[in-house]
């Protein structure tokens, strides 16, 4: 007798439906015509347009798809073959983003406290790492190379010689506006491994920073990404005995290149910012995975992308901005260029539409007035955790 399968429940999905689609298949002939190049100028790279043209084929069966067949039942389902992109395919950097969190979870983060780095650069640096690899290499070189010496300065001050902590970084090449932002997300383990007899390996957590120890660290992380980076395009003497500071300007004010503070555990130099308030505490594998899938998140996310009745294109943010903006407006025959291009900062095919942020806080979609909304299992008792993830990166 042939064995009878339990029914699941199918899911088909169906990217022509989505706003993005539409909008990438009406004006991508349209925007690659904009973008060509000519004789003075070099057009659009040749992999932003097979990214364009491999996402419309994405998900649709005419395009090549695997048959697969239950053994079982008998039951067969067609499997629309994916583009595998990984600059804005949201289906595809979403399952990217799933499965190499849980894989980092499961096989790769021991069950020690982790805390989250994030390096983030000046704009007239970010076009130039954009293209430029192997100097991006070695902006995470330096960047990495301080963190350790900071984990293991703190552990022999408190009694640990030779302690070493571990350390995988994400470069993520996009800020929340859909613009081009390479910065460094960086996931340390918070503490030292100390090796003791017979190759044993002990693990001793570190005391949280201080603001003042994440400044120290952002103000020897500058200094020397200033000496490696081009002095036309940094603005600073790259060679001699005064590598690394500023090219002698006259008229107006000196520039003040004293660190600040723009909030816990954060610091602020010279355009460069460092953040090092968000910590997962040992054993917490569900908030581990959480912000793992926070650092792999890809560029776009289609539930963010709505159509307004005007015709243009509304990008929710996924926190609002420090004046108040939560929704970027797009021009659906110039939507392209966010995606495509990347200005730093912006550009003029983006108009933030800003609107007021509500008087009382609201944490997780709920509302912090309202006790009873309020998800009792993520209230503030949980001190490790010291800055929230939006919840969309909660495994589903």
């Amino acid at each position: 007798m042939p064995r009878v399968c339990a029914p699941t429940a199918a899911y088909h999905r169906q990217p022509t439906d989505t706003v993005l689609y539409r909008t990438v298949e009406a004006h991508l002939k349209t925007f690659l015509a904009h973008t060509a190049g000519d004789a003075e100028r070099s057009g659009l790279p040749v992999f932003v347009k097979r990214e364009f043209e491999a996402f419309l084929q994405c998900g649709i069966l005419a395009h090549g798809f695997a048959r697969v067949r239950c053994e079982g039942c008998a039951f067969e389902r067609l499997v629309p073959f994916s583009c595998k992109g990984r600059g804005f395919c949201p289906s595809c950097g979403g399952r990217r983003m799933t499965a190499h969190a849980a894989q980092l979870v499961e096989a790769v983060l021991p069950p020690v406290p982790v805390r989250q780095w994030v390096l983030t650069l000046p704009y007239r640096l970010r076009y130039r790492l954009a293209w430029d690899h192997g100097l991006t290499r070695a902006v995470l070189g330096v960047y990495t190379r301080v963190l350790q010496d900071f984990y293991s300065r703190s552990a022999h001050q408190h009694g640990f010689a030779k302690g070493r902590t571990g350390m995988l970084t994400v470069i993520q090449r996009f800020g929340s506006g859909v613009n081009l932002n390479v910065h460094f997300h960086t996931l340390v383990l918070d503490g030292v491994f100390i090796e003791r007899t017979q190759g044993q390996l002990e693990f001793h957590a570190a005391m949280p920073p201080s603001d003042a120890a994440v400044t120290q660290v952002l103000a020897a992380i500058s200094p020397i990404l200033a000496q490696i980076l081009s002095a036309s395009v940094q603005g600073r003497v790259a060679l001699g005995q005064p590598a690394g500071t500023r090219v002698g300007r006259l008229g107006g004010a000196p520039p003040g290149l004293a660190a600040s503070a723009r909030g816990p555990r954060q610091a602020h130099l010279d355009g460069f910012d460092l953040h090092a308030n968000v910590r997962v505490p040992p054993n917490d594998r569900a908030q581990l995975e959480h912000l793992c899938r926070y650092v792999l998140r890809p560029p776009l996310v289609q539930d963010r992308v709505e159509l307004r009745a005007d015709g243009r294109l509304v990008v929710k943010l996924k926190a609002a901005w420090r004046d108040g903006t939560r929704h970027l407006v797009f021009e659906r025959s110039t939507a392209g260029q966010a995606a495509g291009t990347g200005r730093p900062g912006g550009g003029s095919a983006a108009k933030a539409e800003r609107r007021q942020q509500p008087p009382h806080g609201v944490r997780f979609g709920h509302h912090a007035e309202d006790p009873a909304r309020a998800p009792a299992a993520l209230a503030d008792q949980d001190l490790d955790r010291e800055q929230r993830l939006p919840d969309f990166y909660h495994r589903r």
